[in-house]
């Protein structure tokens, strides 16, 4: 007898091992996005963190510490997957008083970002940052500063020297809040030719002409929309059909819907609902504001109600319908995201130190809560990058 036959593997344990190995790769998770996480850092969070996400099934599974950096508080990635910029919130970077932009490449197979580099932003504590739609330029509101600003972007993903700057003034009705301009966001419209800012400061939603060739803005007229004196307008979401734009307005814990005229770039005010529930007595600050890609749903999410307001949307008029109110799963919802198929909102829980995963109904928009990723501290952003 040979030694390779000593001990031979009875033919039915074979098959039992055959069996084993099947279904585990039945059951192997087939992860086709990348999330990433910004932080406010400090108290144990170091700056972007990773995640690999399923749609089919909904797993969100942790890749660690994607890259060490202050206070990335908002996060965009270019389309092609390739580059991610973060506003560095900040009061001062290298001895001036601004806040920073960092840029990295993206790491698509194991989910780490590589610096390239780091530039200020031009005012301090910049809160928000998008691409145009030819993913060319980058455009920053700076808070504390007052101002928006244009950054080219080159073929390596680095941020040339600014194209635009615009400095904001005007105060309104709360002192605390509103001694200065405070814009809280910037967006391209559908068709690129305008660029919305809202600023919280000021009450007013800003219109900016964008010439998409060399990355200017100039004031539109006429050059904003008044919001309700006190509303702190905050976040923008545009519908899908470029025909509407949707307005979070933070102190007031509203949205406001607006008529858009792409043709004009003018705001025509149809409707104001609030996020909250009538017997709410306490103190709340709505922050981001989601439309599902095809224009049905919005959601809100309420920090201080600690909740997420799903409303339904009229395709003729876009006029909002309240659908429900659901708890956010955690304490200071900051940041939602819808993943790129729509059956999944993620909602990050600032002071909770957790995301909570809800399923999507994507009959009603309604949500059913999942999963929840605790430790991780402070997550205030999320953003999706395909894999494949």
């Amino acid at each position: 007898m040979s030694r390779h036959s000593r001990f031979p593997i009875p033919p039915r344990f074979i098959i039992l091992l055959l069996a084993a190995f099947s279904c585990v790769a039945s059951h192997a998770v087939d992860y086709q996005y990348l999330v990433f996480v910004g932080t406010y850092t400090g108290n144990g969070s170091q700056g972007i963190y990773a995640y690999r996400f399923d749609p089919a099934g909904g797993e969100l599974s942790p890749g660690g510490l994607a890259a060490v950096t202050e206070n990335p508080s908002f996060l965009v990635a270019d389309p092609t997957g390739r580059f991610l910029y973060a506003v560095n919130e900040l009061d001062t970077f290298n001895g001036a008083t601004t806040g920073a932009v960092s840029a990295f490449a993206i790491d698509r197979d194991n989910g780490k970002l590589r610096f390239l580099q780091q530039v200020a932003s031009l005012g301090a504590a910049p809160a928000h940052l998008s691409l145009d739609k030819t993913a060319r330029y980058l455009l920053v509101t700076n808070y504390n500063g007052g101002n928006v600003a244009v950054f080219p972007i080159k073929n390596t993903g680095e941020l040339g020297p600014h194209s635009a700057f615009e400095q904001q003034a005007g105060s309104s009705v709360n002192p605390e809040r509103q001694a200065g301009p405070h814009p809280h966001s910037i967006l391209t419209s559908n068709d690129n030719r305008f660029a919305l800012s809202a600023d919280l400061g000021t009450d007013q939603l800003l219109v900016y002409r964008f010439d998409a060739k060399n990355g200017w803005l100039s004031p539109n007229n006429p050059a904003f929309a008044k919001i309700k004196p006190g509303s702190g307008p905050r976040h923008i979401a545009f519908a899908p059909s470029g025909k509407f734009v949707y307005l979070a307005n933070e102190m007031a814990s509203t949205v406001e819907v607006f008529a858009y005229n792409e043709g004009s770039g003018t705001l025509d005010s149809k409707q104001t609902v609030s996020t909250l529930p009538k017997a709410f007595t306490g103190e709340n600050e709505v922050a981001e504001i989601v439309v599902d890609a095809k224009g049905r749903a919005l959601y809100v999410s309420n920090r201080g109600d600690d909740s997420i307001s799903v409303f339904g949307i009229n395709a003729k008029d876009g006029t909002l319908s309240f659908v429900e109110r659901s708890a956010s799963g955690g304490k200071v919802p900051r940041n939602i995201a819808l993943d790129p198929t729509g059956r999944w909102l993620l909602a990050a829980n600032q002071e909770s130190n957790n995301i909570q995963l809800f399923r999507v109904d994507s009959g009603n928009g309604r949500l059913t809560a999942a999963s929840r990723v605790s430790n991780i501290v402070a997550p205030v952003c999320i953003i999706f990058v395909p894999i494949k």
